[in-house]
């Protein structure tokens, strides 16, 4: 016997236009699931009613159980809101003034404007105003850590500011975001004197990295495309790692084929097995990723193959929620600053994005100050801001242990500009040595962090020493993979085998003879170097 109550609560009910926003959890966006009990009555039965007898052997119907036969997925569909949605988004040439008439629907395959530049995801804010900033804070965190789908995704469960028209039936997701912000107290004190310094480990993710945030959306989109007979046979990108690993998984979840570039022996062995291992059709080019980028942008423009990199503006919409994340995490409070590494450039645009929809529409009333942090072997971005803006210039990208940042030619270069110009922004650089050495004093704290990481923490020690960032500034600094995917790189430190590097940090195991004697004696002068100095 199946039981259910009205759609909306009584309170939200009025709303004539009340887009898709609804969850099965709280009572204030969604009514409850149907309650599937046994019995033998044909008396409705109150879902509000707790009374039972204890000699009643009947099972208690459990709140929110979805049928016997179905998955979430048939659940939500048997959930869904009969209301028409108001809300939509479109493409526009990237920073298009108020008069620009150019724009798309999300629904073509389209990278560039009529004019070669950069396109971006425009949400219809005038709808989205519709609902004030308390509506949609409560939204959000009615969602966190739930199941329902697709709202247990982190991304998802800001699904009316990510791709408001999508059929829940097309989202392909792992459930990803929701990711840790971890409080760096030890770090912090030692290192920086600060006691209000975070990490968000965007890493700590389906894949290992970020990419997930912005995969999710893109290989979504994709199969909503296949599915209204677009021209899509499969979804391609020219890659440093990560990208390749977020796009196979997505792909294969789907079941739609995914063609990577990747720059022969220039990634670890981890980020390269991640693509071969979910099936991926993996090329290994005689380049680096400025070379695949160029490739990859020629094939797709001949193949019916989605061009999945940064330059599709998708992704970046998936990416700015985890800086709606943050803000939730601190209870809508807002830090003084966030910190990203940049190699393309898409990530720093996509946290500026995210913290501005949160001010434009009410969840908070202003937002941090953003920090790029770029290896010193690949700074384009870097160069750029000491000549004060005056004149860009590509690198040669070299060698750096922070592979997936090696970059020279960035293709979001004008995002990048327009998200620190309009956040009061600095870059910052690290050298190779500076990033490995953070990196350890990380560990040695208790982290695992990725070579990025350790340029953003480098970027954070330059800034705090030079005093720019105060020791009572609340900042975050945003870890884009999982330290696990670059375990060569802390072999190599802690072996002190990286040519021209003290790694003065490094903490090789100690070699001692198979003896009572010999351990004893070790282990003596160990503890007594650590006993506390009284």
């Amino acid at each position: 016997m199946v039981y259910s109550c009205s759609l909306f609560h009584s309170s939200l009910a009025s709303k004539s236009n009340f887009p898709l926003l609804h969850h099965r959890n709280h009572p204030k966006f969604n009514r409850p699931a149907p309650i599937v009990i046994s019995c033998s009555s044909s008396s409705t039965f109150d879902p509000s009613s707790t009374t039972s007898s204890s000699n009643n052997n009947t099972p208690s119907p459990q709140k929110n159980r979805r049928l016997a036969d179905e998955n979430i997925r048939d659940e939500a569909r048997r959930h869904r809101s009969t209301a028409k949605n108001t809300l939509s988004a479109k493409y526009v040439p990237f920073n298009a003034g108020p008069d620009c008439t150019e724009y798309y629907s999300l629904d073509e395959i389209v990278y560039r404007s009529r004019s070669g530049g950069l396109l971006d995801v425009q949400h219809d804010m005038e709808a989205l105003k519709k609902f004030d900033g308390a509506y949609w804070r409560e939204l959000f965190d009615s969602r966190v850590g739930k199941t329902t789908w697709p709202y247990g995704s982190g991304v998802w469960s800001k699904k009316e500011w990510v791709l408001p028209e999508i059929d829940p039936d097309d989202i392909v997701s792992a459930f990803e975001g929701n990711s840790n912000l971890f409080w760096a107290e030890r770090f912090g004190k030692q290192f920086l004197g600060m006691n209000d310094l975070w990490v968000k480990h965007c890493g700590i993710s389906h894949t290992g990295s970020f990419k997930d945030l912005g995969m999710t959306v893109l290989v979504s989109q994709v199969n909503r495309l296949r599915k209204l007979k677009r021209p899509v046979v499969g979804v391609g990108c020219a890659s440093t790692g990560d990208t390749s690993a977020a796009l196979s998984a997505y792909c294969a979840a789907a079941g739609i084929p995914s063609i990577v570039f990747l720059p022969a022996n220039k990634i670890s062995i981890a980020q390269l097995v991640q693509p071969i291992a979910n099936g991926a059709f993996v090329l290994s080019i005689d380049t680096d990723f400025d070379g695949c980028m160029k490739l990859i942008r020629e094939v797709t423009a001949e193949l019916p193959i989605y061009l999945a990199n940064s330059l599709n503006s998708l992704r970046l919409e998936g990416q700015k929620t985890a800086a709606i994340e943050i803000l939730q995490q601190f209870d809508w409070e807002v830090p003084d600053w966030v910190i990203v590494p940049g190699g393309n450039l898409g990530n720093i645009y996509a946290f500026y994005k995210g913290f501005k929809m949160c001010q434009e529409l009410g969840l908070v009333d202003r937002i941090p100050r953003l920090v790029c942090a770029q290896a010193a072997n690949a700074n384009p971005l870097y160069l750029y801001y000491k000549s004060e803006w005056n004149e860009f210039k590509a690198v040669k990208a070299n060698t750096t242990f922070a592979s997936a940042i090696q970059i020279g030619d960035p293709v979001s270069i004008d995002r990048a500009v327009y998200a620190l110009k309009n956040s009061n922004g600095i870059v910052e650089e690290a050298t190779e040595e500076e990033l490995m050495d953070a990196m350890a004093q990380a560990d040695s704290t208790g982290m695992f962090i990725c070579p990025h990481t350790g340029v953003a923490l480098t970027a954070l020690m330059k800034l705090r020493k030079s005093g720019v960032i105060g020791a009572g500034d609340r900042t975050v600094v945003v870890s884009t993979a999982h330290g696990l995917k670059f375990t060569q790189s802390k072999v190599d430190y802690h072996s002190k085998e990286i040519p021209d590097m003290a790694c003065q940090f490094a903490n090789p195991p100690m070699q001692v003879k198979a003896d009572f004697g010999s351990v004893m004696d070790v282990l003596m002068k160990y503890l007594g170097d650590k006993a506390p100095k009284h």
